[in-house]
C-alpha cells in the first residue's frame, strides 16, 4: 500500500456535529499538533467558527523541534492575528496561563450578556482539533483538580455535560472531533507519521520509508548519529537501518517490517530527536 487511503464516513455530519457544539460555547481552543502544525490544521476552520473567539494551542511541543515552535508561533501570530499558546501533556504548571487566555477571550461576551440585564455566567469553553493532537489529555490536565461535573445547562443540549474549571470557567467535557480529508499524501504521511490516522489506512513500511526521507532531509545528523549510519551515505532507508540494529531474518537478510515499527516508535517517542516535519510557509 504506497499511499494512504482513509475517508472516514459522515465527514458533513461530523461538521454539522461541531457546529452544533460550537453554538454553545463562548471560545474554542484548537489544538494542533507542535511537530506537525499545518498539517493538523483543518482549513476550513475559519468558515465553521466564524467570528468566535478561537485560542491555537501547539500540543506536544516537548516532542517538536523548540526552534521551528517559536518560528511557528510567530507565523500564526502574524499570518492570522492568532492567539497562540504551547502546552504538553506532561507539563501541568501552565494550566493557570491556559485558562487566563481563554477568560480574557471570552470577556467581552460576559460583558455582553451583563450589559443585557443578564447576570454573569461562567464563560463557557470547548476542545476541538484532528484525531490523536491530544484533546482528551488535554482536557484531563485542565480538569485534574476540578473534576467538577455540573450536569445540563438551561437552553444547552441535554445529552452534553460541562465541567466546572472554575468558578468562572466551564468546560464541554466532549472535545470536538475534525474530521479529516486525507486529500495531500504529504499531509497524509506526516499525520500518520505522528499517530494519527488509523492503522489500517496505511503500509508501516510506506510511512516509516516516506518518514525517513523528511527526516533526512531536515535533520541528516541526527538521524545519521542515531541510528549509527556512515556520514557518507547520501540517503538512510529502512535496510540501512536493519542492518544497523541487527534486525534480520532468515539468510541474514534485513527484517524491513520491524525496522519499520521502530523508526515510526522512535520518532514518535521523541529518541532520535525532537524534530518538526512541517515548513512555515514563505
Amino acid at each position: 500500500m504506497n499511499n494512504i487511503n482513509w475517508f472516514p464516513g459522515h465527514i458533513a455530519k461530523a461538521i454539522n456535529e461541531l457546529k452544533t457544539k460550537l453554538s454553545l460555547v463562548d471560545v474554542v481552543v484548537e489544538l494542533k499538533d507542535a511537530r506537525i502544525p499545518l498539517s493538523s490544521s483543518y482549513l476550513e476552520l475559519d468558515k465553521i467558527i466564524g467570528s468566535k473567539p478561537h485560542l491555537i494551542v501547539l500540543n506536544k511541543a516537548d516532542l517538536a523541534d523548540n526552534f521551528m515552535v517559536k518560528k511557528f508561533i510567530e507565523y500564526f501570530k502574524n499570518t492570522f492575528n492568532a492567539n497562540i499558546l504551547t502546552t504538553s501533556s506532561h507539563n501541568h504548571s501552565d494550566v493557570k496561563t491556559i485558562v487566563d487566555a481563554i477568560l480574557k477571550l471570552a470577556k467581552p461576551q460576559i460583558e455582553k450578556l451583563v450589559s443585557r440585564g443578564l447576570n454573569p455566567r461562567p464563560a463557557r469553553v470547548m476542545i476541538i482539533g484532528m484525531p490523536n493532537v491530544g484533546k482528551s489529555s488535554f482536557i484531563n490536565k485542565l480538569v485534574k483538580k476540578a473534576k467538577t461535573k455540573t450536569g445540563a445547562k438551561a437552553g444547552v443540549t441535554r445529552q452534553l455535560s460541562w465541567i466546572r474549571i472554575n468558578p468562572k470557567l466551564d468546560l464541554l467535557d466532549t472535545p470536538g472531533i475534525i474530521p479529516i480529508k486525507l486529500e495531500n499524501q504529504l499531509s497524509a504521511i506526516k499525520l500518520a507519521s505522528v499517530n494519527g490516522v488509523s492503522e489500517n489506512a496505511y503500509s508501516h513500511e510506506f510511512v516509516a520509508s516516506e518518514l525517513l526521507k523528511i527526516l533526512y532531509d531536515k535533520y541528516p545528523n541526527e538521524l545519521k548519529s542515531f541510528y549509527n549510519i556512515d556520514d557518507d551515505n547520501l540517503s538512510i532507508d529502512l535496510q540501512m537501518i536493519a542492518k544497523s540494529r541487527n534486525l534480520l531474518i532468515k539468510n541474514a537478510n534485513p527484517n524491513i517490517e520491524r525496522a519499520a515499527f521502530m523508526v515510526l516508535n522512535d520518532f514518535r517517542n521523541a529518541k532520535i530527536g525532537k524534530f518538526t516535519l512541517d515548513d512555515v510557509p514563505e
